[in-house]
């Protein structure tokens, strides 16, 4: 890996917390190891360290754009581009999988490279003696809260970077970096990383299991969804047994959250701009704090820019509309149309700050938390539904009905699955009327519907190795590691030679 300067950055302002600046540039040399250590022999040093990993994770590079409502939902043709201007060639590039043109290159050697500079941060914390041998409050909390953020950004990396593991469990993977050096690790296996996430998740889970009792008591435990929480934890650990095809743990740990009671779906009437550019009030489980998303995400989704905004797929309405037996309030949370010339346009919405669009931000509600969505509690629902639709379909169904009915859509049927033998697996039978039963295609189109914009489609298609039909529908990508394997920059192997 190149030679990268390692910053921590704080949080100047999160949620009526003010934190003093922090412009330390931690170079891996004595003078930086000793400012290192200086700041992390405190409990302030500590959290303002663990704001800064928080903070980093909004950079553009990450999950402020590409990581959330740009690349992957290119990938995932839920977005396009028009046009031979540059921007435009490298975004249709990435649709079309081409990884190896210059722009989409440089995309995800700013990915990798800045995952890792903001792994090693996280991992100076980890390593740091108050947290090294942590056994009472408030350390068990950072320590907890550390241990999460590796295993979330490793996971991320290697649902990028390396096969779907219930494809090839012995492919290779990526490093698993635990110290905070220039010295990048040594590649592992795959099953070598999912080792090591399960289990940096599993410490977390200890780590945290008692935070309900230390809620509000200072600073650093109020406003718990900015923060990878225990809740946020349990439902990580949900998604990644379910990626390594571990339905009956991933089934475990989605319950615990749906039952804990502590997170529910909003009702249908509370769908309008409950994330547009803040995080769910009642289902974001965890959600990165982030006063200028909006920029970001006005640029490239609301604006119409030649070139460089965002375009949805030709056909998204399509699948709004199919089994649509009463009003999904998504699509007007979701989507607005603009006048282009009599005709109207649609813009993906559903992200874009509604006060900041209308000039109106201080008539926003002071407890609204501006920033980005990263584990909302419908997953869990779906979740619940893959893994019992084999073994439990009523319960299955059960899971699945209650997103769809909290987004205005009538149930479907609760007929049991053995009286629908004429269904041919795609919801319909063999003479094209639409029946009642649940199939895994239609969980995969309500979690497509929920989810678009939010960078989980096109990992859901990975995890379940499904062919990509292109934004414009002419053209179906088979499933292959050429689409879902992205390519280790070249840098990292340069570096190595």
């Amino acid at each position: 890996m190149k030679k990268i300067k390692y910053t921590i950055l704080c949080l100047c302002s999160a949620i009526g917390i003010t934190f003093t600046s922090c412009d330390d540039f931690l170079d891996i040399t004595p003078e930086g190891q000793v400012k290192r250590d200086q700041l992390l022999k405190t409990e302030q040093g500590i959290e303002d360290a663990l704001y800064g990993a928080y903070a980093q994770l909004r950079s553009a590079s990450l999950y402020g754009r590409e990581l959330s409502f740009a690349s992957l939902e290119v990938m995932a043709q839920s977005l396009w581009c028009y046009g031979n201007m540059s921007e435009a060639k490298g975004i249709n590039a990435l649709s079309d999988f081409n990884y190896k043109y210059s722009t989409v290159e440089t995309l995800f050697e700013n990915v990798w490279t800045d995952m890792y500079e903001n792994i090693s941060n996280v991992n100076s914390v980890i390593n740091s003696p108050l947290i090294e041998n942590a056994t009472e409050y408030p350390f068990t909390i950072y320590r907890g809260e550390a241990y999460a953020l590796r295993a979330f950004m490793h996971f991320d990396l290697v649902r990028l970077f390396a096969e779907q593991y219930t494809v090839n469990p012995e492919a290779d993977g990526i490093p698993y970096a635990t110290e905070f050096s220039l010295n990048t690790p040594d590649f592992e296996s795959l099953a070598k990383n999912y080792e090591h996430i399960l289990a940096d998740l599993h410490e977390a889970e200890r780590m945290l299991e008692d935070e309900d009792q230390y809620e509000n008591t200072s600073n650093f435990m109020l406003d718990r969804q900015i923060h990878l929480n225990k809740y946020a934890v349990k439902a990580l650990l949900a998604r990644v047994y379910l990626t390594m095809g571990n339905k009956e743990e991933a089934l475990r740990y989605a319950l615990e959250v749906i039952d804990a009671g502590k997170y529910t779906l909003k009702e249908k009437t509370e769908v309008q701009n409950d994330l547009a550019g803040v995080l769910s009030r009642k289902e974001t489980l965890w959600g990165v704090y982030f006063s200028g998303f909006y920029t970001l995400v006005n640029a490239k989704l609301q604006q119409m820019t030649s070139y460089y905004s965002l375009d949805l797929r030709n056909d998204f309405m399509t699948l709004y509309e199919k089994d649509a037996s009463g009003l999904d309030f998504r699509i007007t949370a979701y989507f607005t149309a603009v006048d282009q010339g009599g005709t109207p346009k649609y813009r993906l919405s559903k992200l874009t700050d509604i006060y900041e669009l209308n000039n109106m931000a201080g008539n926003r509600p002071t407890e609204l938390i501006l920033g980005i969505n990263m584990i909302r509690i419908p997953e869990m629902y779906y979740i619940a539904a893959e893994a019992l639709l084999d073994e439990d379909y009523d319960l299955a169904l059960h899971y699945y009905n209650e997103v769809r009915m909290h987004r205005g859509l009538d149930p479907l049927g609760t007929k049991s699955a053995d009286t629908e033998t004429e269904d041919d697996g795609s919801g319909s039978n063999a003479n094209g009327a639409t029946t009642d039963k649940l199939t895994i295609e239609r969980i995969n189109d309500e979690r497509y519907k929920e989810y678009i914009g939010e960078g989980q489609s096109f990992f859901n298609m990975k995890r379940q190795h499904l062919p990509i039909l292109s934004h414009d529908g002419e053209t179906t990508f088979a499933p292959s590691k050429d689409i879902y394997v992205v390519p280790i920059p070249d840098i990292e192997m340069e570096n190595r030679n």
